[in-house]
């Protein structure tokens, strides 16, 4: 294994374990304070559809089909979102949700569904680490920084609505560090299997895909979640902040 593979490696773990980071939230929430419901939950609703919006969909459409004009190229691209939230509708309306009681209900459903939407996200988004980083060692740095950051909330978003709901630590943090470790998962394929046949086309769909799950999350799960908790100013307020702390990072990250 080549030096750059390694890096590339430990690039990719260090993207992922960050979302333990966020998780550790839950340590300072020995009252299982609602409040820590309400900003964690629309701080990761902000942060997904920020990176949604001024990410995913942006590099989706400059990636897909590049010598094709503008208009069939947003198509698709939209075409691709709208699978996105189907997916993740059909995720929504299957997944069992027993695990709700009367105070926290619907809160173990919205951490499970953060998980394996976060879990299809990370799987491309390690690859595409790994892929970077073998290639370009400095660009793989700053791209693996930048999912680090986005990779904090994200942990929140899983292990506080898991923790309320179950009041089980371990759970929580061992729901978060699945989450976190796909994107090893994602860079290991990468490896093995899937870099020959890995094409700008498959990533601008997936991007799309995981964008569309991310919105849809959001907005369905997430703010209501936050809502039940919290009046609207109060969710719109720490949506606004993780939005905000987002868009400085990309900026901060070229």
């Amino acid at each position: 294994m080549s030096n750059s593979t390694l890096y590339a490696f430990i690039l990719s773990f260090l993207a992922g374990i960050s979302t333990l980071i966020g998780a550790l939230v839950i340590f300072f929430d020995k009252r299982k304070n609602n409040k820590i419901v309400t900003i964690s939950l629309s701080f990761a609703a902000g942060v997904m559809v920020c990176v949604s919006l001024t990410d995913l969909l942006p590099n989706s459409f400059n990636m897909i089909l590049k010598d094709v004009r503008i208009f069939p190229r947003l198509m698709l691209t939209l075409i691709f979102l709208v699978i996105g939230i189907i997916i993740s509708m059909l995720i929504d309306k299957y997944l069992p949700s027993n695990y709700e009681s009367k105070d926290n209900k619907g809160l173990y459903k919205i951490g499970i569904i953060s998980m394996v939407a976060i879990i299809i996200h990370n799987i491309p988004e390690g690859l595409a680490t790994f892929i970077t980083s073998s290639n370009n060692l400095k660009l793989g740095l700053t791209l693996s920084l930048a999912i680090a950051l986005h990779n904090i909330p994200e942990g929140i978003s899983i292990a506080v609505p898991i923790y309320h709901s179950t009041n089980n630590k371990f759970k929580a943090i061992f729901y978060a560090l699945i989450s976190g470790m796909s994107e090893v998962l994602g860079s290991i394929l990468a490896y093995l299997f899937l870099a020959p046949f890995i094409n700008s086309h498959i990533m601008a769909a997936l991007y799309a895909i995981i964008a569309g799950i991310m919105i849809h999350i959001s907005v369905y799960e997430l703010i209501p979640g936050a809502y039940k908790e919290s009046t609207l100013k109060g969710v719109l307020k720490y949506f606004l902040i993780g939005f905000i702390i987002m868009i400085i990072s990309h900026i901060l990250m070229g």
